[in-house]
């Protein structure tokens, strides 16, 4: 009889290792610092991303430093606060004449912005470092913002990804789980992001959203495969504790009655949307996309990442990554604003792993690509990691999870695929098994 295994209030995504809670505000001045001010790794890529922390609602399921009561005159602000950092930054020695390899404006809502707002911050941007050459420059959106002269603005940015927060196609289940958008809307920005032919239009969905009937979901993946975007984004509905519905949980307090599905069945959604989607073309390209013709469609943000890229992240709360050194930005708008604009960094900690924590990391993050390939790993770290991960990957082969290791691959299956994030803590060292994770 198969484990329901309900959707309790937690982190199951694994985005970094070591856990975010092992950063420290000591570590900023300690190594922060230094990395920041010394020479980059020769042929080490770097990228940026640029939080835009505007929304016109808080989704009940958004764990991010976000904010929906913002003027006109704050939001300006901000961006001439985004500004003035990447300029703090451009001189720096980690990051000065480096080129940009990737740029991605994430949030909260980039396409909250106005034209002239994206236009003016986009001109700003440029005049200190220029992503022309860039490989590829992503654009988070949501459908209700859009409109054809922004779309426009958008693509004369230079985008190569149009990622839209679709996340479901119901209109009952985007009211439930908070989202401001509704399904004509999307079909609507769809139709006018095709017309101005992106070179890739990316579309989220949330499997298993609070009161999604098996139904429902099944027809969300039907009209996906009927607009036949160039790829498909699918995340598995989970609870970290800053969420609306985690703190409702939590406290019993009964606001949301309508239950987020169970992990058995987020998985099962999820393995039959991968079929169908294989079954229209696509190919399942990581844990979490597909993509329709792989030769053209990449994710080059977390493939870069996930091999140890630079970033430097701009905005309240942002991550990054300079030098080997892991860091984020104070995450509150009061404290980060008034870092930059007395001329410094806004850094509220940092982390700088071994040498065997930055293997760990990218094997774990790799994985989730499907595969690894032990050669890599030999080259890079001299670690055979066949031998160093013996009793993990025995235990999930063992448990189905993993099709199989040799020195050419390691593989998991379309099981361990599903449930990668919960099975890559198996890989941790024993001090960060166990712990909070944020």
């Amino acid at each position: 009889m198969a484990v329901e295994e309900p959707t309790e209030v937690g982190s199951y995504f694994v985005a970094t290792y070591p856990p975010f809670s092992v950063w420290t505000k000591a570590a900023v001045e300690r190594d922060a610092n230094p990395a920041l001010h010394a020479p980059a790794v020769s042929g080490v890529p770097l990228g940026v991303y640029l939080h835009i922390p505007f929304c016109r609602k808080r989704c009940h399921f958004c764990y991010f430093r976000v904010y929906t009561d913002k003027n006109a005159q704050e939001v300006a602000d901000y961006l001439d606060v985004l500004a003035r950092e990447w300029e703090i930054y451009a001189r720096l020695p980690a990051i000065q004449g480096r080129p940009l390899n990737f740029v991605y404006f994430g949030g909260g809502t980039p396409s909250f912005l106005s034209t002239r707002q994206l236009d003016g911050l986009v001109k700003r941007l440029n005049a200190i470092s220029s992503w022309r050459d860039a490989e590829e420059v992503t654009f988070e959106c949501e459908p209700g913002t859009l409109t054809e002269a922004k779309l426009a603005a958008i693509r004369r940015m230079g985008v190569t990804r149009l990622s839209l927060g679709v996340e479901n196609f119901s209109d009952r289940i985007l009211e439930l789980n908070g989202r401001a958008h509704r399904s004509p809307e999307v079909f609507r920005a769809y139709e006018q992001a095709r017309a101005l032919d992106f070179p890739q239009i990316n579309l989220d969905l949330i499997a298993g959203m609070r009161g999604e009937p098996e139904e429902n979901w099944h027809e969300c993946v039907k009209r996906t495969v009927e607009l036949d975007p160039d790829s498909v984004t699918i995340y598995q509905m989970e609870l970290p504790f800053n969420t609306a519905i985690s703190g409702d949980l939590l406290k019993g307090t009964g606001r949301f009655q309508e239950p987020v599905a169970n992990w058995s069945t987020k998985r099962r959604w999820v393995r039959e949307a991968f079929e169908a989607l294989e079954a229209a073309g696509y190919h399942v390209r990581s844990a979490y996309t597909a993509v329709k013709d792989p030769s053209r469609t990449r994710f080059l943000y977390t493939d870069r990442l996930w091999q140890g890229a630079d970033m430097v992240g701009l905005g309240v709360a942002s991550f990054g990554h300079i030098n080997g050194v892991h860091v984020q930005n104070f995450d509150t708008w009061e404290t980060y604003s008034a870092a930059i604009r007395d001329g410094g960094i806004a850094l509220r900690r940092a982390y700088r792993p071994t040498d065997e924590e930055r293997m760990i990391r990218e094997l774990v993050l790799q994985l989730k690509l499907g595969s690894i390939k032990p050669a890599y790993f030999r080259d890079k770290y001299h670690v055979n990691v066949l031998d160093r991960f013996r009793p993990q990957l025995d235990a999930l082969f063992a448990d189905g999870y993993l099709k199989g290791a040799t020195q050419e691959v390691v593989a998991l299956s379309r099981e361990g695929l599903l449930r990668v994030d919960a099975l890559l803590p198996r890989f941790f060292l024993p001090e960060h098994a166990g712990i909070r994770y944020t």
